[in-house]
C-alpha cells in the first residue's frame, strides 16, 4: 500500500502485452507554478493504451523511456494540491487528458500532476467515473467535427464508421450541429443505440457519401465510400490514405482544450453526449481490463479506479 510519501501507478518496463503491466510505488510530487495535483478517481482504458502495453509504439520509435512508460490518457478526480498562480481550489472535481506517448507517467495512477490550464471542472450532475470517459473521445470527436467544418450546401451526407464506438458515437452526436445529415455504420445489434443518437443507420458502406469519418481501428473503409471531391477524416495518422479523386483527406491529431472539454462535460451531464462505462475495476486489475478490452465487442469503457 502507498503512504503519504508515495503513490501507486501502473507502468510497463518491457512492454509485451497485459502481463507486462506492473504496479509500482512512486514518490509524491508537489505541483509547481500553474500546476495541480489530482487525486485520480477514474481512468478509462483506451485502445491506444493497448498499443503502448504491447510495445507497438515503442517499436515505431515513438516511446523511448529508460526506466518505465506510464499508461493512460484521460482521467477524472479531485484537486488535492495547487501550485502558485492556480485559481482552482483544493476539492474541485476535474477531468482532463494527458497527451503524447513518450512519458514516464500516465493516468493509471493514484495521483497525477498536470497543468491547471489543461483540466476542466466536472459538473455536479456527472459522476467522476462517467466523466473520465469524456476527455479523449470527446475532444477527438469535437476536433474531427472541426476538421469537417460546416456541411456544404451542395452535399451534407456524412457517414461515420464505428458509430457505436467511443469516438464514433461522439462524432454522431456532435456533427448534426454543423449541418451534417449523419448516418452511423456499425454492427446490426448497435442499431438502436446509433438511431438513439439521432442518426440514420447502415451496416455496409456503399459509395457516394459527401464525407466519411472512419473511426475503426484499421480504417478499413478508407476513401472507397467517399464521392469524388468529398471529405475524409481518419483517426490513425499511420494509416492516412493518399488523396485521390479530388477528395480532401484529414487526420485527427487531438489537442488538449480545457474550454472545449468543459463544454463537452456539460453536454455529457445533460445526456447530450454519451459517456458509457462498461465496467469499473481496481487499478490492480489493469492487466485484466486490457485483456477484456482487446477482445472487443463491448460498448463503453473499462474504467480503472485507484
Amino acid at each position: 500500500m502507498s503512504n503519504d510519501n508515495t503513490f501507486r501507478a501502473a507502468v510497463v518496463r518491457n512492454p509485451s502485452g497485459p502481463d507486462s503491466i506492473e504496479i509500482i510505488e512512486l514518490p509524491v510530487v508537489e505541483p509547481g507554478p500553474g500546476e495541480v495535483r489530482v487525486a485520480v478517481a477514474a481512468a478509462p482504458v483506451n485502445p491506444t493504451d493497448l498499443g503502448v502495453v504491447s510495445g507497438f509504439f515503442h517499436q515505431m520509435g515513438m516511446i523511448n523511456q529508460p526506466s518505465h512508460t506510464g499508461i493512460g490518457w484521460d482521467f477524472a478526480g479531485v484537486v488535492d494540491a495547487a501550485g502558485p498562480g492556480v485559481e482552482l481550489a483544493v476539492g474541485t472535481r476535474v477531468a482532463g487528458v494527458v497527451l503524447g506517448f513518450d512519458r514516464d507517467f500516465g493516468t493509471y495512477a493514484e495521483q497525477l500532476v498536470v497543468p491547471a490550464a489543461d483540466v476542466a471542472v466536472v459538473p455536479d450532475e456527472l459522476d467522476l467515473v462517467a466523466a473520465s470517459t469524456v476527455p479523449l473521445s470527446g475532444l477527438s470527436a469535437a476536433q474531427i467535427v472541426d476538421l469537417l467544418g460546416d456541411a456544404p450546401a451542395d452535399g451534407n451526407r456524412l457517414l461515420v464508421t464505428g458509430a457505436a464506438g467511443a469516438i464514433g458515437a461522439n462524432v454522431v452526436a456532435l456533427a448534426a450541429d454543423r449541418g451534417w445529415q449523419v448516418t452511423g455504420l456499425a454492427r446490426a445489434e448497435d442499431e438502436p443505440f446509433v438511431r438513439g443518437l439521432g442518426a440514420d443507420f447502415r451496416t455496409e458502406a456503399e459509395s457516394g457519401w459527401d464525407a466519411v469519418v472512419d473511426t475503426t481501428s484499421q480504417q478499413a473503409w478508407s476513401l472507397t465510400p467517399v464521392r469524388d471531391g468529398g471529405t475524409f477524416v481518419g483517426v490513425r495518422p499511420n494509416l492516412t490514405p493518399e488523396p485521390e479523386r479530388g477528395i480532401t483527406v484529414n487526420t485527427l491529431m487531438v489537442q488538449a482544450n480545457s474550454a472545449r472539454l468543459a463544454e463537452l462535460l456539460t453536454w455529457a451531464a445533460a445526456g447530450r453526449l454519451p459517456a458509457r462505462v462498461h465496467a469499473v475495476l481496481p487499478l490492480t486489475e489493469a492487466a485484466q481490463a486490457h485483456v477484456a478490452t482487446a477482445k472487443g465487442g463491448t460498448r463503453g469503457r473499462y474504467v480503472l479506479k485507484p
